[in-house]
Formats: C-alpha cells, sequence, structure tokens
C-alpha cells in the first residue's frame, strides 16, 4: 500500500458525511478523514493545500447549496495541480444527464448513494480499492 495521505468527504448533510466515513472504517481503512460542507469551502481546502499534502482521494455530493458538486469538479479539474487528484461523485442522483455532466467535467466515478449502510460498506470497500491501494 502508498502512504495514505486523506480523504475528502464533501456533502451538505452532516448525517451523511459520518455514515460514509463509519462504512470505511468498517472496512479498516485507515486515511485521515476530512468533512467539508460545501464546494465553497472544498475549493478553498484544496487552495490552502495546493503546495502541501494534497488528498489521496475527494468523495463529492452533486447538490449542495452555493457552489455545488458540478462546479466544485469543474474547478478542481482545470486547475493543474488539482486534477490528479481522483474524484468519486457520490449523490442521490440516478440522472443519466448528471452522470454524463459529471464525466465530461472528468469525474473518475459516478456512483448513487447506496440505500443500506452494508452496501455503503460494500461500495467503500470497492473505492477502497480502487483509488487508495497500490496495485
Amino acid at each position: 500500500m502508498r502512504t495514505k495521505q486523506s480523504v475528502l468527504i464533501v456533502d451538505d448533510d452532516a448525517d451523511d458525511r459520518e455514515i460514509i466515513r463509519d462504512a470505511f472504517m468498517a472496512n479498516n481503512e485507515e486515511p485521515e478523514y476530512v468533512f467539508i460542507e460545501n464546494g465553497e469551502r472544498l475549493i478553498e481546502y484544496l487552495t490552502e493545500q495546493v503546495n502541501g499534502s494534497l488528498p489521496a482521494l475527494i468523495l463529492l455530493d452533486l447538490n449542495m447549496p452555493g457552489k455545488d458538486g458540478r462546479e466544485a469538479l469543474k474547478e478542481i479539474k482545470a486547475h493543474e495541480k488539482l486534477h490528479h487528484i481522483p474524484t468519486v461523485v457520490l449523490t442521490t442522483s440516478s440522472s443519466y444527464r448528471d452522470k454524463q455532466a459529471v464525466y465530461d467535467l472528468g469525474a473518475n466515478c459516478f456512483i448513487t448513494k447506496p440505500d443500506t449502510f452494508n452496501k455503503l460498506v460494500d461500495l467503500t470497500e470497492s473505492i477502497a480499492k480502487l483509488w487508495l491501494t497500490e496495485v
């Protein structure tokens, strides 16, 4: 495994942020989890970290007040020092239009939030295998 930095969980719903972290932790994943509540704060956080320790992964909700996930994703993928960060859109949306839009903006993956905690645990295990370990 490579050195893990941090996983940013970007969602305006505090309960969702904690549930996602708990699902990762159920799989004994050990990165630092950073909670961010909206797109504005995400861009601020990344800008502060740009010459330091960037996150290993961003989990990004789409529908948030203010700067939403689409706008934040567009900024991240256009930034020369941030565009390489794997960004997984994890949202309640199952819209084909949303899926196509985020892939066009450079998202690495689009996932509709599962409806049970056990499914979320399985999902986070797969995410960790894809983006938080070396092959």
